[in-house]
Order: C-alpha cells, then structure tokens, then sequence
C-alpha cells in the first residue's frame, strides 16, 4: 500500500501539520526532495512530497512558486517553520488553497531527514509487499492450473486475486470461463475484440478499466480483466502468469507432444525471468528431477522444421533428470547433458548451436543471453557449434548484423527519447552518466549536477518506461551496448 500525505500526517511523532488544500491528502508519495530552489521543476518527476524552509520565498514569490510546483506534479509541500519563516507565507497558503496543492507545516523540532526515512519505510515496505503478492499470487495460480480446476478455475482464481472479473473468450469472442458476474461485461467488449490483432489493449466498460489480452494458443484466445483501478505490477505479473497458464491448459487437448512441448518452453520462460523455484520444481515433478548444476545452456537456431525435428528426436531419446530442454523464441534450449542434444543437432542439418559458459542456476538468464549469442554466431559462420567463451573478446557488435544492433538500440531507447523530448526529464544522459561512474550514485549525481535522489527517480523511470530491472548486471550490459550504437 503507498504512502499518502494523509497517512504521513498521522504519523504523530513527526509532528506534521495540514495548512493547505486538506482535501488532497489522499496523494500518493513517490518519493521525498528537499530543495530550497525557487523553480525546482527541471529536477522533478511528479509525485514527489517537496521539502523547503522557504529560504528564498516571500509574500510576493509564494504564489507563483506555488504555482510552477503544481505545473511540475508534486504531491504537496513540506513547509519547515522555525528557520527562515516563523511561519508558512499566508500568500502561500492561500495560493495552494487556490490550486489544491496540500500544504504540510513542518515544525522546527522535525529533521526533514525524519520524513524522507518515514517516507523510504514506506517504499520499501510497498515494494516488499508487491513483490510477496506476486509470488504467492503465481503459486496460486499454478496449483489450480495443475490440480483440477483447469482454465475455469485458473479465471475464479485471478478474479479473487485482482479484486476484479474475468472473462475468458474463444477466437469467435464468446464466453468459455468467466469468473462470477462477469459474463454481462462480455457483449460491450466485442468491438474492442475485433481490433484486438494480438498482444494487449486496454480499455473501459462502465466504472472498470479492462485489460484484453490475447492468448499464445494456435486457436486464438482472449483473456479479458476488469478492475476498478489501473493493474499495479504485482497485477500485471499475476495477469500474465494466468495467460500463461491459461494458454498451457487450453492446448492439453491438442497433442499429448505439443502440450509438452509448450510446456517446456513455459518453464524456459519461468527459468529467463528467475522464477527457479517454480521451474525447477515444475520439473521434478514431471521428469522426476533436474540436471545438476552449474549447468551449460545450449542454445540451438535454425529453420523451423528443422527445430521441431530436434525437439522429436529429443522427446524419443533424452531422460528429464539429465537434461532438460524447451523453446525461447526462435531457439531450441538445452541444459544438462547438451552433448547428447548437440549430437542430434548435428545429425540433423542446418541447425546451429551456441554454448554458455557453466553458470548456476539463478544465473541461468545471463547463460541464456550467451547461448544465443553464440548460436547467432554459429549462423553467421555456419559453423555446427560455437562457443561463447571463444567468442568473448570480439565484442558483442561484431556478432551481430549492424542494422540489428540499431533495431535494438531504438527498441530499447525509444520510450526514454520520447520521455526526454517532453521535457520532463533528461533520461538519456542521466542513465549514460550512471552508466559510465558504474552506477555509483554520489559521483554520477555529481558529475550530472543534480541530487542523488533525483538521478534515483529517473533511474525508476528508465526501468518503469522499459520494464528492464537495472540491478541485474546483463540489463546494464544491453543499455551500455544500446547508447554505444546510438552515439550515446
């Protein structure tokens, strides 16, 4: 649960005062920003509780500092009384009465340092919390996909889970599963399931926000969300856990082969995103167990007939618990005993393989990225298998095709460009700046000329715009090699 001013106000020993605009004190906080600059907007992002003592402010320059702070989307003002203001400019008040900015008096007694930690509590108590609602919402949702619920059970489950309703339609639109007193929304969704081509849309039936999203099946498939607030993280990742399951258990009654073979790409997919527990205990319960680690990741590229040749002689040959091997996109991934896999490839024709270094089994994504950086240069040189360690020192530039590397790097770039053309940030230079000092934050603030708890925010915003999580050391990797094809 984030943070509001109001619950910050009943916070008793820090003493906080409502002076202004009471009526807005169900605002989140993102974050805190001390500051005594007159127009601080340049270094803001919206969302942030303001902190100042008012040093240059006075009845004159109040209103339209009150003014530029609502421009830049600040949560409210923490005014310190006692220091350069016995109190808080009534030409204040009254302006951030005007505007609905919520106006906090911060007596002489209370650090303003005891707000940010108030508020930095808060944060990480949020961010705990999401990310346990996450967890068990996913275990969840796979005991009932795997126990006897099937999809009907899977969409009562994420109904209770998002507080919301749930539909689950065929390629034709109707109604298949539905959690209670969901099936009414069904008719008012059926334009938007027209356009719906693939991927996800958002949007509205009566008082619900709903998220339509399409199913990875051969027969196409929607799972349609209804809830009264936008999805959070947490509801995001638990949304499409079910699509995930959802698009495993609807295609059980296709081929007993390719109801495995999806299967283990599910799992490749749980294994890319560390979610290992699961993965790994998903396979000891199918195959009786998993490939001891370090394990080496093969990664296998090549025509599409030629992979599903590979993946049936696998399925004819190899034990689960001494190799494990699935589909991530366009590859066929191997761990375990990947000689045996190598074997086939090579009897097969046409395939091209790529091999990590031996990592463990959380470092199983950077494996992966290796893998298929490899395989790609296996392609490029037609050769039957390469390396990744033999291939470490040319640079990742020189295994790909350049137009590919620029593809990338605009993909990747494209939602901070977009940002910083607004004017309301400079994410670009801030996230080459972090990069380049190895993400010490005091010297690449510095070096930047802001505070560190601003290049913070914008941090939080590079990985919030591109859903990439900036502490994993692969992630920075990718954004390095993207700013370095684009000139920084």
């Amino acid at each position: 649960m984030v943070l509001t001013l109001a619950a910050l106000v009943a916070e008793r020993p820090l003493g906080l005062r409502v002076r202004a605009a009471g009526a807005g004190l169900e605002r989140a906080i993102g974050w805190v920003h001390p500051t005594e600059l007159t127009d601080p907007q340049a270094f803001l992002e919206g969302g942030e509780l303001l902190l100042t003592t008012g040093l240059a402010l006075d009845e004159t320059t109040s209103p339209g500092y009150i003014r530029r702070l609502v421009d830049a989307g600040v949560a409210g003002l923490g005014f310190g009384v006692g220091l350069s203001h016995e109190s808080i400019p009534r030409s204040l008040v009254d302006t951030a009465d005007e505007v609905g900015l919520p106006v906090l008096e911060v007596p002489r007694k209370t650090p303003f340092i005891a707000i940010t930690r108030a508020v930095s509590r808060a944060v990480a108590a949020d961010e705990y919390a999401s990310l346990v609602r996450t967890g068990k919402g996913q275990q969840e949702l796979t005991r009932t996909a795997v126990g006897k619920g099937g999809p009907g059970g899977v969409v009562r489950k994420l109904a209770k889970l998002v507080d919301g309703w749930v539909l689950l339609l065929d390629s034709s639109g109707a109604v298949t599963e539905a959690s209670p007193s969901a099936r009414p929304f069904a008719d008012g969704l059926q334009d938007d399931f027209a356009r719906l081509r693939a991927g996800t849309l958002v949007t509205v039936a009566g008082e619900y926000e709903v998220v339509l999203q399409t199913l990875d099946t051969r027969a196409r498939g929607v799972l349609a969300v209804g809830t009264h607030e936008p999805l959070d993280a947490a509801g995001q990742h638990i949304v499409n856990t079910a699509v995930s399951l959802l698009s495993l258990a609807l295609e059980q009654n296709r081929e007993h082969v390719d109801a495995v073979r999806w299967l283990r790409s599910g799992l490749c997919d749980l294994l890319a995103a560390g979610q290992t527990e699961l993965a790994t205990r998903t396979m000891k319960s199918l195959w009786g167990g998993v490939p001891e680690a370090p394990w080496s990741v093969l990664a296998v590229a090549g025509p599409a007939a030629a992979r599903r040749s590979l993946v049936d002689a696998l399925d004819a040959e190899v034990a689960g618990d001494k190799v494990f091997f699935g589909e991530s996109g366009a590859f066929v991934i191997a761990l375990g005993d990947v000689e045996t896999v190598a074997r086939q490839a090579s009897r097969i024709g046409g395939l091209h393989a790529g091999l990590s270094d031996p990592v463990s089994i959380v470092d199983f994504p950077a494996g992966l990225r290796q893998a298929k950086q490899a395989a790609e240069a296996a392609k490029a040189e037609r050769s039957p298998l390469v390396r990744f360690a033999e291939h470490a020192g040319r640079g990742f530039l020189e295994m790909v095709d350049s137009q590919a590397a620029q593809a990338f790097s605009d993909s990747l770039l494209a939602p901070l460009r977009h940002h910083d053309e607004t004017g309301r940030g400079e994410l670009v230079a801030s996230l080459t700046c972090w990069l380049e000092h190895h993400g010490h934050w005091d010297l690449a603030s510095a070096r930047l000329g802001v505070h560190r708890h601003t290049l913070r925010n914008r941090m939080r915003k590079v990985a919030e715009l591109t859903g990439r999580d900036l502490d994993s050391p692969g992630v920075r990797a990718e954004f390095w090699l993207a700013l370095q094809v684009s000139g920084g």
